[in-house]
């Protein structure tokens, strides 16, 4: 199970690393740094934490339970919608309500919040030998 949740972290973590390098280009390129605030979150947030946990669950042997599911869960949910709702939040498109993407921000950063939480409470679970 461990090995289930490394790759999908890792899956995901590469996609993130992809679109932000492809935005990372994209403002180089164009001279606009419009993107700046999405393109460091999907970084961090996306690419250089999701690849740390990824990691994590390769290394160590943490007890798979409910506890690790939901860390790996909310991490992939709260990413997404982090990043996501600061992308609309920014760009405010016209055919969404504003406060359907401050909502989706919002929400995407609590769960992205909850997943640190969850991923803390994870290291002091006992390893499975």
């Amino acid at each position: 199970m461990n090995s289930k949740y490394s790759k999908l972290l890792l899956r995901l973590s590469a996609l993130f690393g992809l679109i932000g390098a492809f935005l990372g280009s994209h403002m180089a390129g164009s001279g606009d740094y419009a993107f700046r605030p999405i393109h460091a979150h999907i970084l961090v947030v996306g690419w250089l934490t999701l690849f740390a946990w990824a990691i994590y669950y390769k290394v160590f042997s943490p007890k798979i339970g409910l506890l690790a599911k939901l860390h790996v869960y909310s991490a992939c949910i709260g990413s997404i919608g982090l990043t996501g709702g600061m992308a609309l939040y920014i760009f405010k498109p016209e055919f969404l309500p504003s406060a359907l993407n401050t909502v989706l921000y919002i929400v995407g950063g609590s769960i992205l919040l909850l997943s640190f939480l969850l991923f803390f409470l994870l290291t002091f679970t006992k390893e499975d030998r």
